[in-house]
This record gives C-alpha cells, structure tokens and sequence, in this order.
C-alpha cells in the first residue's frame, strides 16, 4: 500500500494558509497513487497556544468537513495528524481519521501532555485510546510525546494494531530521541510506525526527518529536513509473519508486570 508523508512547514498561527497549504499536499499525494495520507501535529495553528482561543477549530468542525471532503472525493484514507480543537470552553489537541468513503472512523485526544512546552497549561489530555480500521488494515494512532510511554503503544498493539501513526512536532534538540523511539516502538510492538514530523523555521527550530520504520525495525524512509511529500509502498503483510517467527505476544507475562505496577 502507497503511503503519503506530508512533512509539512506549518505557519505559526496562520490557519487559512495551513489549510490551503495542507489540501494542496494531499491532492499531489493522491495524483502520485497514495492510498493513505499522513499529515504532522498541530498542523492547522503550530504551537500557538496562547491565542488558542482565536485560533482553535471550534468542535473541530471546519477540519473534519475539510478531511471528510478530500477523503472522499480522492478516495483516499487520511490520518488527519492533528490540530487545535476547542470543545466545551477547553482545548485539545486532537487526531481526526477519515476512510476513502469520507467517514470518520476514529477521533482522538493526545493523552499524554509535554510540560516542557507548556501544553499542560493550555490543554485537555485526553482519556481514550484510538483503535480503528483503513480498509483491512488494523492502526492505531498517537501523538508526538506518547511515544515516550511505551505501555500506551502496547496497549494498542495488544488490541490487532499492526501499524502505529504519529503524528509529531519534534523539535531539532531532541531529534536522536524521536529516532531512536520510533525504532524501538516498531521492534517491540512488531508493527510498522509511520511517523510525521512538522518543518519549521530555525526560530521554532523542528527539522522534520519523518520515518517509515518497519517491524525488524529497518527504516524505509527517512524525511529530509526541509518540506517534503513521500509517496513509500509498504507491504503490511509481513507483521503477522514476523510476529510468528519471534513469538513476542504469546511470551508475555502480564502477571509479572501486572504485579510490578501494584507495587
């Protein structure tokens, strides 16, 4: 299956222009034969957190009409990364997944906010895991920080994911952690990761380097670190494979671990 990349140059807090920008990308991906297109995190406003309240899409409409449209009219699947929600007087961060057929089938709220950019003082985290199907293929979704917490990948993986999406917004400094991350997600989980990291000026300092890693953990694909469309065939077939040749998930003993966290 063909997989579009859309290492995306956010503009800081210019939505019109991030939605013009982003639609122009997934038509191009879909012209060059994507059948499922991955956007970055926050891609609508960039980290402009402080004028959430201007800025964010309220109940996410306008995002979810817009993917809904694209979705269906290319007949593509689009892991719509995520972008700046605001729901009930407060603000997410939230991941919309759309099928060929323009129908939402998964919705999802980063659960595990970054201190270190402050989103806990702007943000809501949310509570639910974010499970869904693309045609035959069992995914799972997370945002950028969940990566650090790899019972919360696992989790998805036990629940029939073979491909995990991540969307990011990775910045240059920590940009060997993200790689190496990624590679041991993929490894553990036996899954395929397809992670997509946002571009930016050297002022908001994100480099992009979006990855494709398979689950032996080889990368087939590694973004530039300037903007860029990839379009990647990927053969999610082997998992199942894999996943029979080192019996990870059948050598599990949750009891052990079960145990440890009680403690």
């Amino acid at each position: 299956m063909k997989i579009g990349c859309i290492q995306l140059n956010v503009r800081f807090g210019k939505v019109d222009e991030n939605f013009e920008r982003a639609e122009s990308f997934i038509r191009k991906a879909a012209e060059s034969g994507a059948e499922i297109i991955v956007l970055p995190e926050m891609w609508n406003t960039g980290y402009a957190l402080q004028k959430l309240t201007e800025l964010a899409d309220v109940d996410g409409e306008r995002t979810k009409t817009f993917l809904s449209k694209l979705a269906k009219e290319l007949s593509i699947h689009i892991v719509g990364g995520s972008v700046a929600v605001r729901r009930d007087e407060k603000f997410y961060n939230t991941m919309y997944t759309y099928n060929k057929e323009g129908q939402l089938v998964s919705e999802y709220s980063k659960a595990h906010l970054f201190r270190l950019m402050d989103e806990h003082l702007y943000l809501q985290a949310g509570d639910d895991m974010n499970r869904f199907a693309l045609g035959d293929i069992e995914a799972a979704g997370v945002i950028c920080y969940d990566i650090r917490f790899p019972e919360w990948l696992r989790a998805h993986a036990l629940q029939g994911a073979k491909v995990l999406f991540i969307p990011a917004q990775w910045p240059t400094l920590r940009i060997d952690h993200w790689k190496t991350l990624l590679q041991a997600r993929a490894i553990e989980n036996q899954c395929f990761v397809i992670a997509v990291n946002r571009i930016a000026n050297k002022v908001e300092n994100f480099n992009g380097q979006s990855m494709i890693i398979q689950p032996w953990g080889e990368v087939l694909w590694t973004g530039a670190e300037d903007e860029e469309l990839a379009i990647i065939d990927v053969d999610f077939s082997i998992v199942d494979e894999i996943r029979t040749r080192i019996p990870v998930y059948e050598d599990r003993r949750p009891n052990l671990y079960e145990e440890v966290v009680s403690e």
